[in-house]
């Protein structure tokens, strides 16, 4: 029998080796270096940092462009006396430069950095000062909502993949894309980023949407924390996918006990990222979902190994059909409770 306190929970992300696959995912949690440190304290087996986005480093570039223009008439002695980007812009990037390093130092599992953006540009090569500055891997989050309705999907999908061959020219260490799930085909578009170097895919990205305040109408914008319920689809294409990539999968979203995390590891998940259960919970309750997991693997007698995947798409089987069967079944199974749906 497994003794759940020697259940081996290492896993390999992203050729990282991690001591559980419970990740602490991007959040208000890491806006400190002892944020950082307490979600390592609590168990985790990887923290991910907020994300440093492209416009406020582009705002940097700008910037110092304006100043260099403003004073490039100036006589060669008086080039000591340069005035220094506005806090305003410089901060942003160099404060988390400076936090990505004092993180990397204060803890002993793998800090992975993470770049906001959604269009090619020279924000991307932040990256490589990223890599400098102490991560061990680097998490670029494309949060694309392609407004305007005259862009064809390829497109969509052409732009992700110019963003991730970019980073990867620029770094040394793996690099993750948090994806969207609204592709026409997710499957294919893992393929294609797979193709172009990404270490690991992240399912899925939750666009924020608004709401309509009736009383004052306006628009509201606001983020809530996310529920079980909404696992369902990023582990139904977790278990799509499990076995047909050279990259990673990292699931991200409803997870708020051990049970979701034993969903996910059964679906396929190489680790199972959260930062609602830890925002709820506090940052110790990461220990919590890890001795779940290792108490269900030992009562079981299961490794985690045998456990990852074992409920996927079957290897042999025609994934569309596969999913269309559920689906039917589903529809029965609701008929039966609720009557017809037609």
């Amino acid at each position: 029998m497994i003794d759940r306190h020697h259940v081996s929970l290492e896993t390999n992300y992203m050729g990282l080796t991690l001591r559980n696959p419970v990740v602490a995912s991007a959040g208000p949690l890491t806006q400190t270096v002892d944020g950082v440190k307490s979600l390592a304290d609590g168990g985790v087996g990887a923290v991910v940092m907020y994300s440093l986005f492209e416009e406020q480093i582009r705002r940097e570039a700008e910037a110092m462009a304006e100043l260099e223009e403003m004073y490039e008439d100036s006589y060669a002695e008086s080039l000591s006396f340069f005035p220094s980007v506005p806090d305003s812009d410089r901060d942003a990037s160099h404060a988390y430069l400076t936090l990505v390093e004092e993180s990397a130092k204060a803890i002993d599992v793998p800090l992975i950095a993470s770049l906001n953006g959604s269009s090619m540009g020279g924000w991307t090569q932040t990256a490589r000062r990223l890599a400098d500055a102490g991560a061990s891997a680097i998490e670029l989050n494309i949060y694309f909502v392609p407004g305007d309705i005259f862009m064809s999907g390829s497109a969509v999908e052409e732009r992700h993949v110019e963003i991730v061959s970019a980073v990867k020219d620029t770094v040394d260490i793996p690099v993750a894309v948090k994806l969207s799930p609204f592709f026409s085909s997710v499957g294919n578009m893992a393929l294609q980023l797979d193709a172009a170097g990404a270490d690991g895919l992240v399912l899925f990205n939750r666009f924020l949407q608004p709401d309509i305040d009736l009383g004052r109408v306006t628009v509201e914008s606001g983020v809530s924390l996310s529920s079980p319920v909404e696992a369902r689809l990023p582990r139904t294409w977790i278990a799509v996918l499990h076995g047909k990539l050279r990259a990673s999968l990292a699931a991200t979203t409803g997870v708020d006990t051990a049970d979701d995390v034993i969903k996910y590891i059964l679906a396929g998940a190489d680790v199972v990222m959260t930062t609602s259960a830890l925002l709820r919970h506090g940052t110790a309750y990461s220990s919590v979902l890890v001795d779940g997991l290792a108490k269900w693997l030992s009562a079981r007698e299961i490794s985690l190994s045998k456990a990852r995947g074992l409920l996927a798409v079957p290897e042999n089987a025609e994934a569309s059909a596969y999913e269309r069967e559920g689906y039917v079944s589903a529809l029965h199974k609701a008929k039966e409770t609720y009557g017809s749906l037609r």
